[in-house]
Order: structure tokens, then sequence, then C-alpha cells
């Protein structure tokens, strides 16, 4: 997915920016191919003039222009790709949209100018190439577009002033001079998210609400996959025309069929692919040479059947992409999308599940399969469903993305094996579960990555991105269902306080342990539940500060009169009732209490566990269903569940400061003048310290020294007392003989200690460190390594001799200032510091994050130890690896 796109066998002209070269994002969820102009291009642009309405022409030019000269030519296809620069939009290799910039002599502003294909207007392609070129632009030095637009070309100024970017026109003498400012501004690069977001969104569109559908390969076989595919879009009355496509036969399931999907007559929207996996790349191809928008392809014997099926699957993305055709699969169950007005199952899977408000994303046909079997059992009904097997092209990312504006989504479960993409996975669940609830599987393939997504992720920080995204993180399926239904029809708890009401002491202590085991709090009821129930409740009646146990003697009445105290109580945020049923207190009557309850106190979280035969939902008269569980431990870790991601979503996100003395931008320079100078990997220590201390951290006062005379001189300089160190020895050794001396007040000392130093290591001992003396305080451990898959990730753990006796928390980067004091508060060593140490060490760890943000060209820090006490953070010992930064052309990016 994210590897280079090889470029075509043609000479390549000098300086030709290869890295520019993608597959895209259209704003209707189509594909193209973005690339700098060649020479080689000139018949393209040729046939591409040749193609466009003499209006087109007319607004493009500013006059009558059938044909290009070939001067013409030649000067729109030879650029140098730094002050003239051009990007064409590619299909089937036939260019429909070119875009170039001019810049004027002797100013940092570019005239632009964009053509696109009169049959491919409205797919947003001019903006895509308007945000290219400013990329460019701005790596030019350029910081500013000029245009002349006619007053008539509306559509021009519409791409213009939609780009986000900061736009002055004026009318002059007939024509509208237009000037943008390229600086990134927030609005602009909102405005870049914002499209991206709608354009993956689109390619779900077009797999889940086609307007017409082709099954490729639907046999007659009532046993085969292509048949159970076209029979269940027929039984389910898909509200769209439906084309069986099979060379041998004339009819399949009492429709008529046609030989090849060029044979349709009339458009198709998706196609579904179940022909041999040799056979699914021309298939494709003869897709996109039909206009097929997308293509679900539910064949078998890809890369997860070994290097064959990968050179396969590879030639079928290549030929999607070749044509724009959007891609599910290969190797996957298919989807469902139960709207009524669209009635989607494109799938040869069996259940059917009724219309609801919950979204199912699985990676595993099998368990696509059970979550679909199961989810009717559960009480839920599905908004959609999607498999997306080996997601060679359409991904979960986009999935996510399609959902989160998707009006009959109310939540979504995830069964997923690996993340693909997961920085962006982190982006897109972060934003999704700040109003819809993610539950999703733990699997032990999530901690993996395909091998060409760059190593493993291992348990922490997969854990830390669970946890930062707010997704609901369970062990099992059964778990999974259980959270949903308790999302699916109860508000969120607004604090993790429960109460619990039933009918037998066991049981009820059993739910206890297991609320207290889920994270909750057991609450103290007030006086109102005292009242409801004091010698009123039956003679078995028992009130405990967080448990109403009504005995088996009670009736129906006492079990609504105490719960619907229970509901009302304010120190409580959710209830949990166990019960059994009693010759007094039949299933029925226990059923009937507890809706009777509900009813009249809707507000707040409510589960049951009714032991024996039950109904799965209680459907209270006016208010929201209450979800019956079998056990009280079940129904408590589902509220556990619910009610830390009620906590997660409530909790403000912060803001992402730069404290005050930061300067990441004086580090990168640092940075990048050592890469340039042949210093790339590990700095020198004098090195590491110098770009530390430029981005405003706090460094303890040091310097290096070659020789005696320089340490004296330096000891001097930064002040005694000081620590001398070898600048070769371990950082974790604290003796003379290790090659660290502490606690030095004066020269005479200094050179004994030099001396000393110097007949137990040699000439090992040079070069040293001199470092003044900090306060004495707590030994922290800070590190920053980049991790392929998800970015930047911190780490936070004891310093010093105890760094490998501890595991260190971690959190993935950026780092808010709430999330920060979140993070702090929550580390094993916060018991040591007090609240002024706390914050000390928060604002390093934010100077940390802004640091590695803004300067990516630093791979990784390592600060231990740092001390941190009532006083300040400082600095002790740093290590910091510096690398080139392989830059994507267009942040946030919109390539595939």
């Amino acid at each position: 997915m994210d590897d280079p796109i090889p470029t075509a066998e043609v000479p390549l002209p000098p300086g030709y920016p290869a890295e520019w070269d993608a597959d895209v994002v259209l704003s209707d969820g189509g594909t193209v191919r973005i690339r700098p102009i060649r020479p080689d291009d000139a018949d393209r642009i040729v046939d591409f003039h040749g193609r466009q309405s003499p209006e087109s022409i007319y607004f493009r030019y500013f006059t009558p222009h059938p044909q290009l000269t070939d001067d013409e030519v030649a000067h729109l296809t030879n650029v140098d790709y730094v002050d003239r620069m051009a990007f064409v939009a590619l299909r089937d290799d036939v260019m429909i949209g070119v875009a170039r910039y001019d810049r004027w002599p002797l100013r940092s502003e570019a005239e632009v100018a964009f053509f696109v294909d009169d049959a491919h207007r409205g797919r947003g392609m001019a903006t895509l190439l308007l945000e290219y070129l400013a990329e460019a632009a701005r790596r030019a030095g350029i910081s500013a577009f000029t245009a002349t637009v006619l007053p008539t070309n509306q559509r021009m100024v519409g791409v213009f002033r939609a780009a986000g970017f900061q736009v002055r026109s004026t009318f002059e003498e007939g024509v509208i001079e237009v000037h943008l400012d390229l600086q990134p501004t927030p609005d602009a690069m909102a405005a870049i998210e914002s499209r991206a977001q709608r354009a993956e969104a689109e390619a779900v569109r077009l797999l889940l609400a086609p307007g017409s559908v082709a099954v490729v390969g639907a046999g007659r076989d009532r046993h085969g996959v292509g048949h159970a595919v076209l029979r269940n879009l027929l039984v389910h009355d898909v509200n769209v025309p439906v084309h069986p496509v099979n060379p041998h036969a004339d009819h399949v399931g009492g429709v008529p069929a046609v030989p090849s999907i060029g044979d349709v007559a009339g458009p198709v929207d998706l196609a579904i692919v179940v022909v041999p996996a040799v056979e699914v790349p021309g298939i494709v191809e003869e897709c996109g040479r039909k206009g097929v928008k997308a293509v679900i392809v539910i064949s078998a014997g890809f890369a997860e059947s070994g290097p064959e099926g990968a050179a396969l699957s590879a030639a079928t993305l290549r030929a999607a992409r070749r044509f724009g055709v959007r891609l599910l699969g290969p190797n996957c169950l298919g989807v469902i999308n139960t709207d009524p007005a669209i009635r989607l199952h494109a799938t040869f899977a069996t259940p059917d599940p009724r219309p609801g408000p919950v979204a199912l994303l699985s990676e595993s046909g099998t368990i696509g399969g059970a979550l679909l079997e199961r989810i009717g059992e559960a009480g839920l009904g599905a908004s959609s469903f999607a498999a997306i097997g080996n997601r060679a092209d359409v991904s979960a990312n986009d999935l996510l993305q399609f959902w989160a504006d998707d009006d009959r989504t109310e939540l979504v479960l995830l069964y997923l094996e690996s993340f693909g993409n997961a920085r962006k996975f982190s982006r897109i669940a972060r934003a999704l579960s700040r109003t819809k609830p993610i539950v999703a599987v733990k699997s032990g393939g999530a901690a993996r990555a395909y091998p060409d997504e760059g190593g493993e992720l291992n348990a922490d920080t997969l854990q830390a991105l669970v946890e930062q995204t707010g997704i609901i993180r369970v062990d099992t399926l059964a778990q999974q269902l259980d959270v949903a239904r308790v999302l699916a029809c109860q508000p969120l708890p607004e604090g993790r306080r429960v109460a619990l009401v039933g009918n037998g002491g066991g049981s009820l202590a059993l739910a206890a342990d297991a609320c207290v085991d889920a994270g909750l709090t057991l609450a103290t009821v007030g006086e109102g539940v005292h009242d409801a129930v004091g010698g009123e409740g039956g003679s078995g009646a028992r009130l405990r500060a967080s448990t109403v146990d009504l005995g088996f003697e009670a009736g129906g009445d006492d079990l609504t009169r105490a719960l619907e105290a229970v509901l009302a109580d304010d120190g409580v945020d959710s209830a949990l009732v166990v019960c059994a049923p009693a010759p007094r207190q039949p299933t029925s009557d226990l059923v009937a209490a507890i809706a009777a309850a509900r009813s009249r106190q809707p507000g707040k979280t409510l589960v049951a566990c009714v032991f024996g035969p039950h109904p799965t939902t209680i459907r209270p008269p006016g208010a929201a269903e209450v979800p019956v569980f079998d056990f009280p431990d079940d129904a408590a870790y589902a509220l556990g569940r619910v009610t830390r991601y009620a906590r997660w979503r409530a909790a403000p996100e912060g803001d992402r400061v730069v404290p005050a003395g930061a300067a990441p931008d004086e580090a990168r320079r640092h940075a990048t003048a050592a890469i340039a100078g042949g210093h790339e990997g590990q700095l020198p220590t004098g090195a590491a310290a110098d770009l530390l201390f430029a981005a405003g951290l706090p460094m303890a006062a040091s310097r290096v020294a070659p020789d005696v005379a320089a340490t004296v001189a330096a000891a001097a300089d930064v002040g005694y007392p000081v620590a001398v160190k070898s600048v070769g020895r371990s950082r974790l050794a604290k003796t003379e003989a290790g090659g660290v001396a502490l606690d030095v007040h004066d020269e005479a000392e200094l050179r004994a200690t030099l001396t000393r130093m110097a007949h137990a290591l040699g000439d090992a001992v040079w070069p040293v460190v001199v470092q003044q003396m900090v306060e004495p305080g707590v030994d922290v451990a800070i590190g920053v390594a980049d991790s392929p898959m998800v970015g930047p990730v911190l780490t936070v753990g004891p310093g010093g001799v105890a760094t490998e006796l501890a595991v260190a928390q971690v959190h993935v980067l950026p780092l808010t200032d709430l999330e920060a004091r979140r993070f702090v508060a929550g580390l094993d060593l916060g018991a040591l510091l007090d609240a002024p140490a706390r914050a000390h060490l928060e604002d390093l760890l934010l100077r940390v994050g802004v640091l590695v943000d803004e300067a990516p060209e630093i791979a990784s820090i390592e600060l231990n130890p740092v001390i941190v006490s009532p006083e300040a953070a400082a600095i002790v010992d740093a290590k910091v690896t510096v690398a080139p930064v392989d830059r994507d052309p267009l942040p946030p990016v919109r390539r595939l």
C-alpha cells in the first residue's frame, strides 16, 4: 500500500522528482495517478487539449485555441521542477488533468493555472492538483500564487476559494486578478484534512451504496459462492439493478446473464468478483474499461497463499489503480448495508442482521460471519458490515472515516489482526471515539504488522495506542457483544459509582467483586434508598452501603421501589440488578419490576442479570431497553468497560502547547547541520547537549574536556561542586573506577580525582564531561523512539541503576498539556514525586514532545538520568540520534 509506485520505463529528465509520483483519492472516492510532467507527455497533452470543449479552452487561454503548436507543447512539457513545475493526472495512462506554476522573475511568487478534462469535472481534481502545486512551490521558496481568471470562469474562482488558503482578488480591465498566500495556515491545513476525510468516506460509499451491481462469476450451481452472492442480493431485494456475468449461461437465478462485464447495458457502479484468482487481474481491467467504480474481490488465492498469490494481488491492484477503481479484498467475505433504501447483501454469508445502529468490521471472514450470526441473538441490529480480507486497497481506516459521518451508525465493532497504517488509524479512531464508541477484540495478530509495514508493534505500545484513542478493547467476541449491548441502549455513566440491587446475598457478593475487578467503585446509597427499603422490603431485606438485598420473600413492587430509589440517588452513577426467580418472584415479575423502575427513572445506566431463562433485553414503556445477562460478572465487565470509555470521552483533550523558552526550530537547525556534516546517527556527547539546550530543555550545565587543563577550566566555568564523567563509560556507574566522580568541590580535589580515574582507566578516561551538580531528587529515564507503525513513542520510567529493573510506561506522541498531566499522574514512580516535581516533569515531557514533533530529523532521544525535584527537572545525561527525513509530498497525505 505505501510502497513507492514503480516509474514507467522511460528516460527521466534531469532533476525529475519521482517521490511525487502517487495514486491519490479524489472527492468522489475514486482514484487518479498524479505525477510531475515529463517531456514524453507531449502526445498526451495534445490529445488532452483536443478533447476539451471550446469554452474550456477559452477559459484556459482567453482565446479560441483549437490546437497547440509544437513550441507550446515543448514549453508545457519541459520544466525544471523548481521555478517551473507541473503535475499531470492520469487514468489508464491518459491525461485527464494538468496543473502548473511558473515563477515570476525576481519575485517569490508564481503564476498558477490548471486544466481538468471536461469529462472529469466535479471530482475534486483541480483542488487536489492545487494542493500538490502549493506544497511543491513552498519547497521551492515560493510564497504565493497569482492567477488571472475570466469573470465567467466561476469554477476556477471556486477552486481558489475552497482550497483554504488566504485569497485576495481584484477586478481589473475585465479580468479577476487572484492572489493566494501559500502559508500553511491552520484553516488551510484543516481544509486539506477535511477534503481527505470526505474522499476516503466516499470510497466506502461506492461499495455500500452503488447504483447498480454486477456479479462476475455468478454460476448456476446453487452451492457455488458466486451463485450464493447473487442469491443473497436477490433474496434481500436489493434496490438497484443486478447483472449476473457468466459466459456460459443465458440466465442465472432467473436473471438474464451477460458474457462479460462490458456487455452489461448501462453503467455498473459495483462489481462483485468470484472467479479463480488467476483471472481476477484481467476481470478488474475489464471493469475499469467499463467504468465500474468499485470492485469487491471475494476470490481467494492471493497474498495469503504465498508468493504467486502475492504477485496476483499486486497485478489486481495495479489494474484497479490504472483505472481509478476502488478495491475491497481480495479474499474477503463482502459487505452488507441494511439501509431500507438500499438493502445490499453483497456476500455469500447467510446471516440476515436486522437494521440497527451497529457497524461491524472484520479482517477475518470467519470471525465476521460469526459476529453476523450472533448479533441478532444479542438483540442488536446492524447498520452495515464489511469483511475486508487482505485489504489491498480499501482499509479499516476508510471504513471508520465513513462511519464517522454515517447517521445510521452509533457504535462500531472491530476485529483486526493488524492495523495497517497505524498512525492514520490512531488519528481517525481518536476522532471517531469522541462521538461514537469503538469496541475492538484483542487479537494476537494485532501486535504484528505485515512484513511491508515496518516491523512489530509491541504489546505496551499497542495498549497505549488503544487507551489514547478511546477504543474499548476486550478479550473475546462474547465480551465485545456484551459491551455493545450496553452501549446500544444505555446512556453513558457519569462516573464509576455503581449500586447493586438483588434478591440473593451470594450473587450480590459475586457481583460486587466483579464490579471492583472491572474498575468500578461501589456506591454509598443515600437516605432515599434507606426510606424505600426500610421495613417495607420484606422480612429478608438487608441494606448495605452499596447493596440492596431484598431477599427471596420480596415481591415485584419491592424491587421496583428499591431500584427506582437507587436510580434516583445522586450518589449513584449506574446500577446492576442481580435476581433469581423465586416463589414470590417469577421471572416475568422480575422483568416487569425492572421495566417499571426504568420507565420512572430513565436517566442512568442500568444493566441486569437474571438467572435462568430470561429475555435478552427488557423493554420498558417509554424508556430505553435494558440488557439482561446470564451472569453478574459478564454484566459487571461490560459495565466497567463502558464506564471507562465514558470517563475517557468526558475528559477534555487539552491543547498542544509550546512551553515558554522551547525552541524546536533551533534544535532542528542543529540536527540538520549535523546530518549535513556527516554526523548521521548518535551525536557526540557535546553536540547532543548543545542540541537539547538549544531546544530549551533543562540540561545541567556541562562542558566536554579532552585533558586535565581543559577539565579544570571547565569546572571553573560551570561552577563547583561538579561531577566528572568519562564519555566512554557506562552512565549507570557511579564510581571513579567506573568513570564517574560526584561532588567534586574544588580544583585540588578535581586534580586528585582525575589522577585516580586515569590510574584506573588509562587513556580511556578521556574525554570527560564536567557537569554542575544538581539538586537531589528522583532519578527518571525519558526516551523517545520512532516506531515505523505509529510514529514517535514516549517512554518514562525509573532512571539510573533502576532503569533495567522496572518497566517504562508508554505514550504515543503527540502529547497535549492535559495528557501530560494525566500521564505523569498515572506513572508508577508518580508516588515519589510531590506536586511541584510532577509539574516540572510534565513541563519537560511537553518540551520533549514539541521537539520531536517539530524536528523529525531527531530519530531518538534517551535522557537518563533526569533528576526531578520540587525545585526543577535537570537532564544529567543524554543521547540523541539524528537521521535524514523522507518527507511525504503532502501532509495530510491523500496517497493510497
